[in-house]
């Protein structure tokens, strides 16, 4: 469900009314709430008070309230302005300033304030941002660079074994259709793209392993991860949360309501934090449907019967961020390298983070490198956004997949000679260029071609 501007406003204000465990005789509180901007003359003396105060301790606050008030956004601005001695404008800069800003400790207030805001939004928000648990120490995010996303929880809806049909049932398919291909032990499935954008989660089990593609659109990746744990007696099973940070959405888990940042596969905010848990990413590939069905003829493919109402059409869902350059919501990053949405190919594994734009492919289909220690070789089609990549030993392709006097034929589980040898899978994803360096950045190499 997306909340209209208008609604957004509205539930916020509701919260105004905060309960007296909130207010209670705490003045910054009460500045707050006048910040909402009910009433005109309490809001002046609220920001004109909080300029006035110095120190940098409401900041995190005033940058919550702008999409929020129904007060000038210029006088947040001017707030900002002689609180930072920066000279930025609008909530998108000021969230930048706020992310490179780390150093920045935010009044204890802060936190029930912003918690209260956002359960008025929605109820079920509630056990996401347990008070014990949104806090410097005990959350591994912070908790000012958590933003709503503009849905209630679930409003994304996953799918969970959803049905699924031959690929010669799926007329629905243009042959240039991107999908999400996954094969697991010999259970090859296709998800389109077309579709996965409206639910950006399927919880399967496919080939007899417990999986969950967590797609973040705005992102451009969709990652595919192991979801039992050892320890943990049943599999995780994921929705969407309705939150983001850093304009990636934080997914959360339906047994423990933690809070888990997509892009990582790691838990961050809630019961599972500090539990030292990451998922194990599984190969996955985007292709072009006619790519993949005649690559794997016995692949299965996701039924529009998804049991939910959406305009499934090739290249509606989220077309005008597709096609922009911009963002929807912030997140710094690094444009000296890349523009800020191209595409990478990014891998993690070896104890390693390697990311290989998608246009070196353009000049060679097949590219010999190197992930931390281990070699690999990588084979891409820009035009498909699709690369796979494998483990190679000491041998070294040539763009026919030509190495040790042997040709190697591509499969989704690895590469295979003559003989049988079976070079493996290295699992890996695609993503844009934002999210690589927001998320992994110095710790990670970039091909340079």
């Amino acid at each position: 469900m997306t909340l209209t501007r208008r609604q957004i406003l509205a539930t916020a204000f509701a919260a105004a009314a905060l309960p007296a465990s909130a207010q209670e005789s705490e003045p910054i509180s009460q500045v707050l709430t006048d910040l909402l901007g009910f009433d005109q003359p309490r809001f002046d003396r609220a920001i004109a008070s909080v300029a006035a105060r110095g120190g940098t301790d409401l900041i995190s606050s005033l940058i919550f309230l702008m999409p929020f008030t129904y007060g000038p956004r210029e006088k947040f601005d001017i707030a900002l302005q002689a609180l930072t001695r920066e000279k930025r404008s609008g909530w998108f800069q000021w969230m930048l300033w706020q992310e490179a800003h780390p150093e920045v400790v935010s009044n204890p207030a802060y936190y029930d304030f912003k918690r209260e805001i956002l359960i008025q939004i929605d109820p079920n928000f509630d056990p996401f941002i347990s008070k014990k648990y949104i806090t410097p120490d005990a959350a591994r995010i912070r908790f000012e660079e958590v933003t709503w996303g503009g849905v209630v929880k679930d409003g994304i809806p996953s799918l969970d074994n959803p049905p699924l049909i031959a690929a010669s049932e799926a007329s629905y398919l243009r042959d240039d259709d991107l999908v999400f291909g996954v094969s697991i032990n010999g259970d090859t499935r296709a998800y389109p793209l077309r579709i996965m954008g409206w639910h950006e989660m399927f919880n399967e089990v496919i080939g007899g392993v417990h999986v969950a593609l967590a797609y973040c659109t705005l992102c451009g990746s969709g990652i595919l991860f192991e979801t039992s744990v050892e320890g943990r007696g049943k599999p995780f099973v994921f929705g969407s949360s309705g939150f983001l940070y850093r304009s990636n959405k934080l997914m959360f888990d339906r047994q423990t309501s933690t809070l888990w940042n997509q892009f990582t596969g790691e838990p961050v905010i809630g019961k599972l934090a500090q539990s030292g848990i990451a998922l194990k990413q599984r190969p996955v590939v985007i292709a072009a449907w006619g790519d993949w069905k005649r690559d794997n003829p016995t692949t299965q493919v996701l039924s529009l019967e998804t049991g939910h109402q959406r305009n499934y059409s090739s290249g509606h869902v989220y077309k005008d961020y597709f096609a922009s350059a911009d963002l929807m919501f912030p997140a710094a990053v690094d444009t000296t390298k890349r523009a800020q949405k191209d595409y990478v190919f990014g891998i993690r594994q070896f104890g390693a983070a390697k990311a290989w734009p998608l246009d070196a492919f353009k000049q060679t289909p097949v590219i010999n490198d190197k992930a931390g220690a281990v070699n690999i070789v990588l084979v891409g089609d820009p035009d498909g956004r699709t690369v796979r990549a494998y483990e190679r030993g000491d041998l070294e392709f040539d763009a026919g997949l030509n190495a040790g006097g042997v040709q190697w034929q591509r499969s989704e589980d690895g590469l295979i000679a003559p003989d049988g040898r079976i070079l493996p899978r290295v699992a890996g994803h695609i993503a844009y260029w934002f999210a690589w360096d927001n998320y992994v950045g110095d710790l990670g190499e970039v091909y340079g071609g």
